[in-house]
């Protein structure tokens, strides 16, 4: 059924002295000899597809690519790949049984058809923010979450359960581990999603969790050249970063360095403006000096190179839609994800080709890295999965209970200026106000559980004057109150509610429930907890912690500044009170 069937490529049974590189290297240049340049260029590419099964017709696949289902998008490209999103827009998970139906369609539609190759099948599931396949699949906290309990071991169980939960249902490849170090405290879109912002920390956790991605799943180190010290958000704008080219080697390269090291499958390349590292401002993603001349020259990188999103702004700043993918594979790269128009991507690549801009030794090149990825994480031999089997692997009761355990060592007390933590006694009552509807009502719930009952009133991340008098209000008739915050830097309204709720002489306990750098502004708040995100084991480790049942253990990955004042450290990277 699949054109590598009888392949004559020794299994490591047969002839363990042939090693596995070898073997993806025999198995890939066969499968390559039998492939047209349309079904060569089809794998290249890594496109979305509009629907819960590979045979629903969806309206919206019709827009995109003229034809009606996600099997037919995969027939007619000849594609080497999909990612799979859990939004409106998309809309590719239901349930994980669900899903596995779908990968399986999907990959009958790729085995059956064109080159009879096998899909690489994707998401990002980072874990906390970035989390595309949640309940019932077990959630993780956000990277910052996880090196704040300064365990690596727990960090490659993470990434060990996710890569398992996901394989379960027929997804691949994971695009993550965020290998970024968060240096900039305004970061508007690496944040948490970094694991340091110091290098050798970042490093550690890196390296850790591609060991247990790789178990089961192609990993992703990213966004090289490194997207940390961006100012600004690239699915927006195209970021310029102005470090000089000592300062991108000192702080930004060791944790795809250590990733390198750890053998990781493919990198993603970022949208950004690196000057001292490419004068001529192209964005990484289409810049040869960076994707050749750096990745694959200086560290010496020879594995996938894939680009993120194409439809992000950050690489559209500059060139057409036509022009993006020719000019990322001259820079070296060799997978597009998401082009917007898939056609307009693809016939282009094509002309280039049939012109002799791109040679096709340079597209055999990339091609033969893609299909040794493929052999290597066996997609080739095994793309099928069982959909009877899904629920014995994803949400286990061991699987939920490692997340609970590795959320519970995160929480980070920052501060307790006046030891109002540990509490003397539980309190009856509480209120949980401030940001995200469902974040504050979830702590409600969960405070009220653990035999405090509360109430949230949410005020948003700018709360108006009458939110915060009613806020005020409903404080005076609890005996707790716990405000949550979310990136007071650009919404500084919030330190207004903070100011008025401590001004009632309740007991008021600060939570950064995104970003810790929200501790570091002035206000009146003196207790300050750092939750590095708002997911499900993470507000249940924030229970536990403001109720006195747990202790915190949590300590900063990064430095927290003096509010505005990014040159002035308030609370040092390793920061963190017990009691």
């Amino acid at each position: 059924m699949l054109a590598l069937t009888g392949v004559g490529v020794a299994t490591a049974a047969s002839a363990p002295r042939v090693s596995a590189d070898a073997q993806a290297e025999a198995a890939a240049t066969q499968a390559l000899r039998g492939l047209t340049l349309e079904q060569k260029v089809g794998q290249l590419f890594v496109t979305w597809v509009n629907g819960k099964s590979a045979d629903e017709v969806n309206p919206k696949n019709q827009t995109d690519f003229g034809v009606d289902t996600p099997a037919q998008v995969v027939r007619k490209y000849h594609l080497g790949g999909v990612i799979y999103f859990n939004n409106d827009t998309r809309d590719n998970f239901d349930d994980p049984v669900q899903v596995s139906k779908l990968s399986n369609g999907l990959q009958m539609a790729a085995v059956t058809s064109g080159a009879h190759i096998p899909l690489q099948v994707a998401a990002d599931q980072e874990g906390g923010t970035v989390t595309r396949m949640g309940a019932p699949a077990t959630e993780f906290p956000n990277a910052m979450a996880i090196s704040a309990g300064r365990d690596t071991s727990r960090a490659t169980k993470a990434a060990t359960i996710l890569g398992q939960e996901l394989r379960a249902v027929g997804i691949n490849q994971d695009f993550a581990p965020d290998s970024d170090v968060n240096s900039n405290p305004v970061n508007p879109v690496i944040g948490v999603r970094s694991f340091a912002g110091q290098p050798g920390l970042a490093s550690d956790f890196v390296t850790a969790e591609v060991g247990g991605f790789q178990k089961s799943v192609a990993a992703t180190s990213k966004h090289f050249p490194g997207h940390g010290a961006a100012p600004t958000d690239s699915h927006t704008g195209l970021p310029r970063i102005d470090s000089t080219e000592d300062q991108w080697r000192a702080t930004d390269v060791p944790p795809f360095k250590a990733a390198i090291k750890a053998g990781i499958d493919s990198i993603m390349t970022a949208h950004i403006q690196f000057p001292s590292l490419d004068p001529s401002l192209e964005p990484a993603t289409l810049s040869k000096p960076i994707v050749t001349g750096k990745l694959r020259g200086e560290l010496g990188y020879n594995g996938v190179v894939i680009t993120d999103s194409l439809e992000m702004q950050g690489v559209r700043e500059m060139h057409s839609d036509a022009e993006i993918p020719v000019l990322a594979l001259k820079a070296g790269v060799d997978q597009l994800l998401m082009p917007v128009h898939l056609d307009v991507a693809i016939n282009s690549v094509l002309a280039a080709v049939k012109s002799g801009e791109i040679p096709m030794q340079r597209i055999d090149q990339s091609v033969l890295r893609v299909l040794k990825l493929k052999f290597k994480s066996g997609i080739l031999f095994a793309p099928f999965v069982d959909p009877n089997r899904v629920m014995k692997t994803v949400g286990t009761p061991a699987n939920l209970a490692t997340a609970q355990d590795i959320a519970d060592r995160g929480i980070t007390a920052v501060a307790n200026d006046a030891g109002l933590l540990p509490l003397k006694q539980k309190p009856a009552t509480a209120l949980v106000t401030g940001w995200g509807v469902s974040t504050t009502a979830t702590l409600a719930q969960k405070l009220t559980a653990h035999g405090t009952a509360a109430t949230a009133y949410p005020t948003g991340q700018a709360p108006t004057d009458a939110q915060i008098a009613q806020s005020v209000a409903n404080a005076k008739n609890v005996d707790l109150v716990v405000v949550l915050t979310n990136n007071i830097g650009g919404f500084p309204l919030q330190t207004k509610l903070l100011n008025a709720l401590q001004a009632t002489g309740k007991p008021v306990v600060a939570v950064a429930a995104q970003i810790p750098y929200d501790a570091g502004y002035p206000s009146a708040a003196q207790t300050w907890l750092a939750t590095y995100g708002y997911i499900g084991p993470t507000l249940e480790a924030l229970t536990k912690v403001i109720l006195g049942e747990t202790k915190p253990v949590g300590k900063l990955p990064v430095d927290i500044p003096a509010g505005a004042d990014v040159h002035t450290v308030k609370y040092p990277f390793g920061h963190g009170l017990t009691w």
